[in-house]
């Protein structure tokens, strides 16, 4: 008989955000579920490790076709961790998210939520990754729940190329008018702290700038117009025209 794909989730909300919850249900119509999230919010880590303190790993549930676990590091450990402590073997795909706040543009990179998948890219996994447009903790999920489980079903089926991964994000409205593949939208976060009550410190903010509004082949201006946008990245990172044209640098 053949085995259920084995699907791991991690996302960088915490083990207990909507999102991951409804990640989770998502996964186990298509598959054995194990989950590994950090234990509280981890928002902003990216690629981050925990290097120096040990890490914690606890079983939070077990049900059947289901263990979800709390991990007191980073997105990029839970996936560390689930991959050599946990899975009974190599995962058939990783998701990350879904996480509250989209991961468009360059904010890519400062995501724990696309830190997790990055990993589970390293390691030869076909990996996702999952977030909504919202300021919201609490969020009707709902109109997005077919997308993100065609997404999954598609690479289960048909993988992903070597060493390249998907970031998707959701706008937050009550219909998706429809799914694009597109690029990352070039932009700039600026005004990015602000005073507080506190002499000499400051929280972080900022304002979001999208460089090119008019640009219809990007992630933002696909979600400007109540669309999904699906990313693929890379994980070379390396620009091979400059290797193409600036050989007299080599010595």
């Amino acid at each position: 008989m053949q085995k259920q794909p084995l699907i791991l989730i991690t996302n960088d909300d915490g083990l207990n955000a909507q999102g991951i919850s409804v990640l989770t249900k998502c996964m186990q119509n298509l598959g054995q579920v194990i989950v590994v999230a950090p234990n509280g919010a981890r928002s902003g880590s990216a690629c981050s490790i925990t290097p120096i303190i040990p890490v914690k790993l606890k079983l939070e549930k077990e049900e059947e076709n289901l263990l979800a676990y709390s991990c007191s590091g980073t997105p990029v450990d839970c996936v560390k961790l689930a991959y050599e402590k946990v899975v009974p073997r190599r995962p058939d795909l990783i998701v990350s998210g879904i996480n509250h706040g989209d991961n468009a543009s360059i904010s890519l990179h400062y995501s724990g939520t696309i830190g997790g998948v990055l990993e589970g890219c390293m390691k030869g996994i076909p990996s996702i990754g999952f977030s909504l447009r919202t300021r919201k903790q609490e969020c009707d999920f709902q109109p997005y729940l077919k997308a993100v489980e065609d997404i999954a079903t598609y690479v289960l089926k048909n993988g992903l190329p070597q060493d390249v991964c998907l970031n998707v994000n959701f706008p937050e409205v009550p219909i998706l008018k429809g799914i694009s593949v597109c690029r990352m939208a070039r932009g700039i976060w600026q005004s990015e702290w602000k005073d507080t009550d506190v002499p000499g410190t400051y929280k972080l903010t900022g304002n979001f700038t999208n460089l090119e509004p008019e640009a219809e082949d990007t992630d933002y201006w696909a979600l400007d117009h109540d669309m999904a946008a699906i990313t693929p990245l890379m994980l070379d990172m390396t620009y091979y025209p400059f290797l193409d044209s600036q050989k007299s640098l080599q010595r």
